[in-house]
This record gives C-alpha cells, sequence and structure tokens, in this order.
C-alpha cells in the first residue's frame, strides 16, 4: 500500500525525538554521523518512513539540531533550559512536546512514539509493529529490546571485595543458554506509549507492557565515542544501501579515486598515472544515463585533463576549496547538494563529503573519510571504485525506472 494514500494507517501515532545539545559524554553527539547521515536526521526518517506515524517533532534546545531536523522533514519544538539540563528526564521534555502541540489545534495522537536519536539503526517496520500493539489496545506501552542470555553478577561490597554473587542465576547450577528463561535488554532506541496513559502516569512504563524485539546489532546505543565508532563500522552492514545510491549527480576526486594513488616518474619528469578502463565503461553508462559528473582534482596536472577528456565529463583543476567549487558547480544546474554523490579518498576531500546528501569513500580511503562516509565501497582507487559508483547510481535509478532496468539487464 502506498503510504502516502493512507491516512488512517498515519492517524495513530506523533514521534517525537527529544535531542538536546549539552552532552559531557560525547558533545554535540545528535548531529554526529552515523553511514554519512546525521544522528538525529536518521531518526526523523526512520519515523517519517513509517507509515503508523503522522507527524515527526524533533524536541531541542539547541540551534543546529533544530536545522537539522527541519532539513530532514520534522517539525520543531524549542526545549526550554529548566527541561535540557543533565537531571531532566526525557518524559518532561515528551509531556512538554505533548503540550505544545496541543496548543497548536491540532488532535491529540492517540499514541505516542519516544524515539531516542542515540540509537542508529531503528527500522520502520519496527515502530509500526510497536505503535500497532499500543493502538489495537493488545499493550499500553511498548519497548525496544534484545535478547540476553547474559549472566548477570553483583558484589555490592565493591569490584575487589570477592563477595560477587548471582542476580540472574545460581552460581552452583551452570544451565545451557537453551534452558534459561528468557531475558530482555532494553535498548533505548524506541517505546510507543498510548498517550492518555502516558499523561496519566508521567512515565514511559504503565499498564500492560510489551517487548518488540529487535536484531542484536540494531542494539547499539551511543553514549561515548567507543560506541560511535561500533556505530560507524556496523553502518554500511546494518543500512545495505551500497547497491542503490539515489542521486542526481556524481562527482568524484581524482588522485586516489581514479588512480591507485601512485605515480610513475619517467627521467624527464614526467608522470603517468594508472587507471582502470572499468571506471571509464561505469562513467559512459553514467552519461548515457544523462547523470551529469564532475571531477575536482586539487592538482592541476595534464594527466588529470586527458582522462577527464576521454571520459567526457567536466574536470576542475587546482581547487584548494573543493566545498565551494562543488558548491558553485551544484548551483549552477540547479541540482540539491542532498541529491549529489562525492567520491573521495582524502583529507582534501572532506569539506565536500560533508555537503552532499551521498558522501561515499573508496575501499581504501583513510579513517577520517570512511567515518563520513554514508558508504564505503568495496574497491580501492584505481581498481573500479568509479564503476562500483556508477553501477550502484544506476541501480538506484533502474528500481524507479522499468525501461531502465531492461535496459541495465542487457547492459
Amino acid at each position: 500500500m502506498d503510504r502516502d494514500q493512507s491516512s488512517a494507517d498515519r492517524a495513530h501515532a506523533v514521534a517525537i525525538i527529544p535531542a538536546r545539545g549539552g552532552s559531557k559524554g560525547l558533545p554535540g553527539k545528535n548531529v554526529m554521523r552515523v553511514g554519512g547521515i546525521p544522528l538525529v536526521a536518521r531518526a526523523v526518517a526512520a519515523a517519517r518512513a513509517a507509515r503508523t506515524v503522522g507527524r515527526v517533532v524533533v524536541t531541542t534546545d539547541d540551534g543546529e539540531i533544530a536545522r537539522v531536523a527541519r532539513e530532514a522533514g520534522a517539525s520543531v519544538v524549542q526545549r526550554p533550559a529548566e527541561l535540557a539540563g543533565d537531571t531532566a528526564s526525557s518524559e518532561s521534555a515528551l509531556l512538554h512536546a505533548l503540550d505544545a502541540l496541543a496548543g497548536s489545534g491540532r488532535d491529540e495522537a492517540s499514541v505516542t512514539l519516544f524515539i531516542q536519536a542515540t540509537s542508529p539503526f531503528v527500522e520502520p517496520e519496527d515502530l509500526d509493529a510497536a505503535v500497532t500493539a499500543v493502538a489495537t489496545g493488545e499493550a499500553d506501552s511498548v519497548f525496544a529490546a534484545v535478547p540476553s542470555h547474559a549472566f548477570i553478577w553483583r558484589d555490592e561490597h565493591g569490584r575487589n571485595s570477592r563477595g560477587a554473587f548471582g542476580v540472574n542465576h545460581d552460581a552452583g547450577v551452570r544451565l545451557r543458554r537453551q534452558d534459561r528463561p528468557a531475558e530482555f535488554r532494553e535498548t533505548g532506541a524506541f517505546y510507543a506509549m498510548r498517550t492518555s496513559g502516558f499523561r496519566e502516569a508521567r512515565h514511559r512504563f504503565f499498564g500492560r507492557i510489551a517487548v518488540h524485539l529487535v536484531p542484536d546489532l540494531h542494539g547499539v546505543e551511543i553514549d561515548t565515542a567507543a560506541d560511535l565508532v561500533v556505530a560507524q563500522a556496523l553502518a554500511n552492514l546494518i543500512d545495505g544501501r551500497t547497491h542503490a545510491i539515489d542521486v542526481d549527480a556524481v562527482v568524484t576526486d581524482f588522485d586516489g579515486v581514479h588512480t591507485d594513488d601512485t605515480a610513475i616518474v619517467g627521467e624527464a619528469g614526467v608522470e603517468f598515472v594508472r587507471v582502470s578502463r572499468s571506471d571509464g565503461h561505469g562513467v559512459a553508462r553514467l552519461r548515457e544515463a544523462g547523470i551529469p559528473m564532475l571531477i575536482l582534482s586539487a592538482e592541476t596536472h595534464p594527466v588529470v585533463s586527458a582522462r577527464a577528456a576521454k571520459l567526457g565529463v567536466e574536470v576542475r583543476q587546482g581547487v584548494g576549496d573543493k566545498a565551494t567549487a562543488l558548491t558553485e558547480w551544484a548551483e549552477a544546474r540547479g541540482i540539491r547538494l542532498d541529491r549529489i554523490a562525492y567520491l573521495g579518498n582524502d583529507r582534501g576531500d572532506l569539506p565536500a563529503l560533508e555537503l552532499v546528501g551521498w558522501p561515499v569513500a573508496v575501499a581504501d580511503a583513510i579513517p577520517e573519510v570512511t567515518r563520513l562516509a554514508r558508504v564505503v565501497l568495496e574497491r580501492a582507487g584505481g581498481q573500479g571504485a568509479v564503476r562500483e559508483l556508477a553501477d550502484a547510481v544506476l541501480a538506484a535509478r533502474a528500481a524507479a525506472s522499468p525501461v531502465l532496468t531492461t535496459a541495465l539487464e542487457g547492459a
């Protein structure tokens, strides 16, 4: 069913995402990127894709978070300072947001869906299942969890007191995993609540409480810098986006992307570089599909001009500020930055990667680039990375066009 055509499906819930600016453990974490997307924008996207959600709201005290949230398609409620400190509860922010929405004159949603931006791998289908369980009366409160088979221990007298004892098991009986009763670890990713019950209880857990299980890898929650590194490493695996990159233009670096970042220097000082014929075929297919392409190079060298001419694409050389050059090129052609894929490998590409909707890294890119990338390719620079990106862009076009699908199948 087309989610835009079913207002009934979307009438149950309002999704509220609390995202304050202050965080002592990891400052600015709500706009840090995982898979190339700010955390708060990932949460907004998941909520907007859920068919049972009618409105998505971010409550924040921070201007940058508000800007990112609006660009992602959410409404914003200004969170007062007294509800944005370290001791303020999430419930207080949710209740304030509900009151603000009620003041706008709209009917209150029957279900409140509380989503935490610090859980980057929320799936719309899981949100729908939780909302539906509440909307149909199966439960009053539903929370995301993963199964746990951990043996939990406690030592009330300190780490080295030698007084540890089993909390959820008998230390003298080592039961097998399959013989132990099921337990669940709350992930903190989302909570669906009957709105009237939540207003009365003023807490996320009340009435009949149900668990909604999510995959173990989706249970990642970002509180520390180490958590962020783990989430960034998992993003490609979980997001599964490497086969379809939906954009209107492709921009690439040259050295380390079209080449393997090495050069052969002859006796006369002439440099030669190695490129991939496969990349040339990929670029040709992009041109056939009418997708604009640009090469941005920090270097000025005849070999770059020659390769661009061979490929039949635009090139700008000697570019020290790639972000400005990319913005000017996009504006001149009426292409939105969030509809551009930029392929890079090194520090000079970071400003451009931060601008676009699809920052992409070659397989052998430096860590700073891979952490920023929405997709990390399987191929290295000069070894088919450009072709891999071209195939991913064309796959997205094919998914939206039966005619192009047929053409690609015969290619």
